[in-house]
């Protein structure tokens, strides 16, 4: 059975090595040198057709490339440490993994997902964790917008990034503090002038048509990760679809009377039964989110990967691959999600149990899947308007960077039926 299984391994590395040898990217805690460009350079590598092996739970879910001088010479360049494995080692390795009582289990990597990220023209990348995180371990990707969205273009595409954005129309609800800002005053000028050229009367109108093209992205086969208010804004918006929820200062009209008891859940990916803030100064969507309920001094701010059979439950094991279970927390407008609001079907992959809040959170919508992170930079506390980019080469090894990148490298992975 097992050399069976090794052969198929051999015969996918085949005619990159004439020794047939492999190179470990080891991703644990005390031997890689720079995790989140180990994650660029497995991208690269698929890049350039060659396949790759995601060694789920094996020394921190480290990843298996055949041997060849080019990659060696990239990860020399890019400051990635590998090792090289002979036939044998690489035997080894794969006859560990592949026992019954090892909770590991090896994944064929084939393509390069195709990336796009939802974002403003003219959005620098520390903007945004995810664009961030993609500049610096170098994986391309391609800036859209609601011109794009709207033109069906990401058809073209794997894998989306929702931008912090406020998909209901209420210009991030940043009114209260920062309605005379000049930034705040021209942000909302554009966004009415691109709704207007759009063919859309409001921005809430447009910004929901756009929901309604990421939505259907999703259930078409894509691949979807969001981050901060990118992730409750969207589940309201889909979930207020015919109702007036803005207050006039945001649309120039009433917000419909009694909306709340309009609310279509069923409607939302991933919450339920939750309760709109209807007060236009408060910087907050509804009750999912848990900023101003958890009260978590920032010295105690941790939350827990959830553990996963990676033989069984391998999509979920991929989403949480890293060298520690236990994450540093990180603040946005949507930090964290409360629990008792998350849909049943929905998986939670990172909690803290102290606030019964969840952080990091998967599931599936036609057939393809959406992952909800909270929090705006993982190695950024509380990033404030205006603050300084976080600078990743003082963070090459961040757990919290990581599971950004597991979503980025998902989407690679071979198709296959999931265990049941």
């Amino acid at each position: 059975m097992f050399t069976l299984r090794f052969l198929i391994f051999a015969l996918i590395f085949c005619g990159t090595s004439a020794q047939a040898a492999f190179i470990l990217l080891p991703m644990d805690e005390t031997t890689q040198q720079n995790h989140l460009k180990a994650y660029g350079i497995t991208y690269w590598a698929l890049d350039k057709q060659y396949k790759a092996s995601w060694l789920l739970n094996y020394r921190g879910g480290s990843f298996l490339l055949p041997d060849a001088s080019e990659i060696r010479k990239e990860c020399q360049i890019r400051g990635v440490s590998f090792e090289v494995l002979s036939d044998a080692e690489a035997n080894s390795i794969l006859e560990e993994i592949a026992s019954p009582s090892q909770n590991m289990e090896a994944v064929t990597l084939e393509k390069a997902p195709k990336v796009a990220v939802y974002t403003p023209k003219g959005k620098q990348p520390w903007d945004d964790a995810v664009t961030l995180v993609l500049t610096y371990a170098e994986i391309p990707f391609t800036p859209v917008y609601d011109e794009e969205v709207m033109s069906d273009q990401l058809l073209l595409y794997d894998w989306l990034h929702l931008h912090h954005e406020d998909f209901t129309g209420q210009y991030g609800k940043f009114f209260g503090s920062y309605r005379n800002a000049p930034w705040y005053i021209e942000q909302k000028r554009e966004a009415e002038i691109l709704a207007q050229k759009l063919g859309f009367n409001k921005v809430s109108e447009s910004k929901l048509a756009v929901a309604k093209k990421i939505r259907d992205f999703v259930i078409g086969g894509g691949f979807m990760f969001a981050m901060c208010s990118a992730t409750d804004s969207f589940d309201i918006a889909l979930a207020a679809e015919g109702v007036d929820i803005c207050e006039p200062m945001f649309d120039g009209d009433a917000s419909d009377p009694n909306y709340q008891s309009k609310i279509d859940y069923t409607q939302s990916f991933a919450f339920k039964d939750y309760v709109l803030e209807r007060r236009p100064e408060r910087y907050e969507f509804s009750d999912i989110d848990m900023t101003t309920k958890r009260k978590m001094p920032m010295e105690k701010d941790y939350f827990t990967l959830m553990e996963f059979s990676a033989k069984w439950d391998v999509i979920p094991s991929m989403l949480c691959q890293n060298q520690t279970q236990l994450i540093k927390g990180f603040m946005g407008q949507t930090t964290s999600f409360d629990r008792e609001l998350v849909k049943s079907n929905v998986l939670v992959l990172g909690e803290s149990q102290i606030n019964g809040e969840a952080r990091y959170i998967h599931g599936q919508r036609g057939k393809g899947f959406f992952t909800y992170f909270g929090g705006h930079d993982p190695e950024d506390y509380e990033h404030r308007v205006g603050d300084a980019p976080t600078v990743l080469d003082l963070h090459p090894n961040s757990p919290g960077y990581r599971l950004i990148l597991n979503n980025v490298l998902f989407p690679a992975a071979r198709k296959k039926k999931q265990k049941t």
